[in-house]
């Protein structure tokens, strides 16, 4: 028995049919016309997706006896995290509440980290980054800090799960290339409609997700990145002086945000290579994994949590690279005057400006007109330009994609190629004054109504002398 073919719109997805007037397939939805060697193409590239593949290989290494001599487990009873530290480490307060901590015994039995960065940076030029992010913020609040806590700064090993992948990725994209021209009656727009699809090879290294449930994500994402040239085999000693949250995320839990990093990751690069079009737009992504691998890590973060008007605020820094980040809180009567005041100032520029550029004899609109024109540019200026500042309060954001963790020089495309699908006309019929300009020799032109030789002209046919004049 012959297999019946349904083939599919790749304009608006319903049934096509097939048109024997004009001998194409034909939507019968929105009438868009293909050829059957079209639809074949295209119906090919799409047996070939299939779903993602992703898996991991995961670290099982466990500490010694030997290495955990001399190390001792801190307990916050109010957020509930368990910190590592030297037992001559004299740790009293959490490093993410900010609430006291107990000792509560010898630290055993763990997974013991495949590698760690130690701290670059010391608590000194942690504060001096701190008191460089408060600089250049007009909007904050200057009790803000008065009232900071700076000196209860603290250094913490933050736990990572690190993810090393080789990917295939094979990407489907729909893509437009427009056309414009006119005619003396109508504006053309012809939208020419493409699928492209492309494959190759790209590989990402320490791919990091930290394994902290009392960290932020966005916080930790925000330090990014860290440098793998300073990455080290762990070894206990590289604790000391310092506090070691103890992971309570497992890479298990952690590997979905890994992979929306990767896959994101993949597709900006392949979508950059996809150029020459006006309009692209991704279909499909599949993404097949290999050689994929998940380590236990320690990076150094430099903590401090401090309390304003009741809201907890958080501040972290790379202790390798010195990047200092943290959401601080705005002064809302400073912005609103600031508004306030920059309205007025550009009010007065830009009525200024109509009256000094402006035509008044033609004057078609009233002052009070122009000055409720003048007072709505200068608030939405203002607007804006305290937005902007106000924005500079914000520096903790979630990281969309992994680019700084790909594999240099690992992105090959291998193959790309594109098929055309349809095409639409869009045509618009030009305004009837577009249509008709002024003739020459109207009523003002040259040979005109009123032009020197015209019907009411000096010697036309209507004044002294002329054909139409009748003396009295």
């Amino acid at each position: 028995m012959a297999e019946l073919l349904d083939y599919k719109c790749p304009c608006c997805g319903g049934g096509i049919q097939f048109d024997s007037s004009i001998q194409k397939m034909k939507c019968p939805y929105c009438d868009t016309e293909f050829d059957m060697e079209t639809l074949q193409s295209y119906d090919a590239q799409l047996q070939q997706d299939h779903g993602d593949d992703i898996s991991w290989e995961h670290s099982s290494q466990e500490f010694s006896q030997e290495e955990t001599n001399g190390l001792v487990t801190y307990s916050c009873q109010s957020c509930g995290a368990e910190i590592v530290a030297e037992a001559t480490l004299a740790a009293s307060r959490c490093p993410y509440c900010d609430n006291p901590i107990v000792m509560v015994g010898q630290f055993s039995g763990d997974l013991k980290p495949d590698c760690i960065i130690p701290f670059q940076l010391d608590k000194e030029k942690a504060k001096a980054q701190y008191w460089k992010h408060l600089e250049k913020k007009p909007f904050l609040p200057k009790v803000f800090k008065d009232q900071n806590h700076i000196d209860e700064i603290k250094g913490v090993y933050v736990p990572f799960w690190l993810f090393d992948s080789d990917v295939d990725a094979s990407l489907r994209f729909k893509t437009t290339r427009v056309k414009r021209w006119e005619d003396q009656q109508f504006s053309y727009t012809e939208t020419s409609y493409y699928s492209v699809t492309c494959d190759g090879t790209i590989a990402f290294d320490r791919i990091p997700v930290d394994g902290s449930k009392k960290m932020p994500d966005d916080l930790m994402e925000s330090v990014e990145p860290f440098e793998a040239a300073g990455e080290k085999n762990f070894q206990t000693a590289f604790l000391a002086g310092y506090l070691a949250d103890r992971y309570d995320v497992t890479a298990e839990e952690t590997q979905d945000r890994a992979n929306e990093r990767l896959k994101q990751s993949t597709i900006d690069e392949f979508t950059k290579t996809v150029t020459g079009y006006n309009s692209v737009e991704l279909e499909k992504c599949n993404i097949r994994q290999s050689n994929g691998r998940v380590r236990y890590a320690l990076y150094p973060t430099w903590l401090l949590n401090t309390t304003w008007n009741d809201q907890k605020f958080t501040f972290a820094m790379n202790g390798q690279t010195g990047k200092f980040v943290g959401n601080l809180p705005c002064d809302k009567k400073a912005a609103t005057t600031f508004t306030a005041i920059l309205t007025v100032i550009l009010t007065a520029i830009v009525l200024a400006g109509f009256y000094f550029f402006t035509d008044h004899a033609a004057n078609q609109f009233s002052w009070g007109m122009y000055g409720l024109i003048s007072l709505g540019i200068g608030f939405f200026v203002a607007l804006l330009v305290m937005l902007i500042r106000k924005n500079q309060l914000t520096s903790v954001v979630m990281q969309r994609a992994a680019s700084s963790y790909i594999r240099p020089h690992s992105f090959k495309l291998r193959h790309q190629q594109e098929l055309f699908l349809y095409r639409r006309l869009n045509k618009v019929q030009k305004s009837q004054n577009q249509n008709n300009p002024p003739r020459q020799g109207g009523g003002n032109a040259p040979g005109g109504f009123n032009a020197p030789g015209g019907f009411n002209a000096p010697g036309g046919f209507n004044t002294p002398g002329g054909v139409g004049h009748r003396p009295r």
